[in-house]
């Protein structure tokens, strides 16, 4: 990992800089984002390494440098469960980032002798607890949650709680200035904190990236591939993933019967198709998470059904709540190929090593976005990653021509 770092890092490290940093950099995981953060931290060091500048001898510069940019918090617990923030070192003028992967249950803490797994109001009150440990003293403080707490509870269709919206607001009313997430499931709440900053990012080109390192005989036009949205809540992601890569898409809308409830939603009765025909081409079902599976290899099953090639899933988030097994018997039954999610949240051991199962790495895009926050530069073009993807697309293709011939 090290000297994948190194060898790449020299992209990233400009030879000015050209604006001086917000304040010194500080990094600060939260239980269960250790590990991701470790890499970030790994790729900042070496870039900021290699960088010349004139200024460093500056006051202002001071402290840009260092071993690692990762500060040391806690939130040890009382016996009744209760708990505390504590944040081990001074972070007086620094600009912080604070990343918490709020999903992730694989953390437990005693309470009257019985081990608790982690729920995400566990993991946003050790947020709030480590925040407010910083006291104020900080010079600006964002937070990074790839997966948006309460995000699925953004709108109100009956008397029921707005949790997400009322998430942004505690956050900011405690001096977060900016937040950012991945594919947020309604980017609109954003509305509840309108003078705040807030960014939702689609991890597409990252999709792309691993799909292209890992498939190396795929037709990359409208002959040959296809885009689904598995829902019509995704047609916008689809959309553009469609776009960039110059194909078709197609949609399935889900009949639902909303005279029940089953595990907290109306349950699905069928998926029904709108496009046109995926026979005998490739496809990538393209959704924001995949929660218990049924939804992504139903779909699978239908394109199998109406004879497409081979079926590829992308999603930013996979939670895998029922489980590993519906996706080792869709794999065993060919209704998919591959399936690709980030390594934003936390992702089970028996994940990493399933045949079916590719890890998209988001630690260089992640240090890439904290760099340039902490610099004040736009991140609109690591938003916006047309040209990158364009280049990498143009270069697959010229090593399939160089192959084929």
């Amino acid at each position: 990992m090290a000297d994948e770092i190194r060898n790449n890092s020299a992209v990233y490290a400009e030879d000015e800089i050209e604006s001086i940093p917000v304040g010194p950099l500080g990094l600060v995981p939260l239980k269960g984002m250790q590990k991701l953060t470790d890499k970030i931290d790994e790729y900042l060091v070496n870039w900021r390494r290699e960088r010349e500048s004139r200024h460093k001898e500056s006051i202002l510069f001071a402290g840009y440098q260092k071993d690692s940019y990762i500060i040391e918090a806690d939130c040890p617990r009382f016996g009744s469960g209760e708990s505390k923030g504590v944040i081990k070192t001074s972070v007086r003028g620094d600009d912080l980032y604070f990343l918490v992967d709020v999903t992730n249950n694989s953390i437990v803490y005693p309470m009257g002798g019985i081990q608790n797994h982690y729920s995400p109001d566990d993991h946003f009150q050790d947020l709030k607890r480590v925040i407010a440990a910083a006291g104020g003293r900080a010079k600006r403080m964002t937070v990074i949650m790839p997966f948006l707490y309460e995000g699925r509870q953004e709108t109100r269709e009956e008397r029921e709680s707005l949790d997400c919206a009322q998430m942004l607001k505690e956050l900011t009313v405690m001096g977060v200035s900016n937040i950012i997430t991945f594919d947020a499931h309604d980017p609109r709440v954003q509305n509840a904190i309108p003078l705040y900053g807030f960014e939702t990012i689609s991890p597409t080109y990252q999709y792309i990236k691993a799909l292209l390192n890992t498939v190396d005989d795929l037709d990359v036009d409208p002959q040959h591939m296809m885009i689904i949205s598995p829902d019509e809540n995704g047609m916008s992601r689809a959309i553009y993933f469609a776009n960039v890569l110059g194909l078709d898409m197609g949609m399935f809308y889900q009949r639902r019967d909303y005279s029940r409830m089953v595990n907290g939603h109306h349950p699905v009765l069928a998926h029904e198709f709108l496009g046109a025909s995926v026979e005998g081409k490739d496809v990538i079902i393209v959704d924001d998470m995949i929660s218990s599976g049924e939804t992504m290899v139903n779909v699978a099953a239908e394109l199998k059904r109406m004879k497409a090639n081979r079926v590829y899933g992308c999603a930013t988030f996979g939670l895998f709540t029922g489980g590993l097994g519906v996706f080792d018997k869709a794999y065993e039954q060919g209704l998919i190929e591959k399936i690709f999610t980030t390594n934003l949240i936390y992702q089970n051991p028996e994940l990493i090593n399933k045949e079916w199962y590719e890890n998209v790495d988001m630690a260089k895009y992640l240090a890439l976005i904290i760099d340039s926050l902490n610099h004040d530069y736009s991140i609109s073009s690591l938003l916006n990653p047309v040209t990158r993807i364009n280049r990498r697309l143009k270069a697959y293709k010229e090593r399939r021509e160089a192959l084929k011939q």
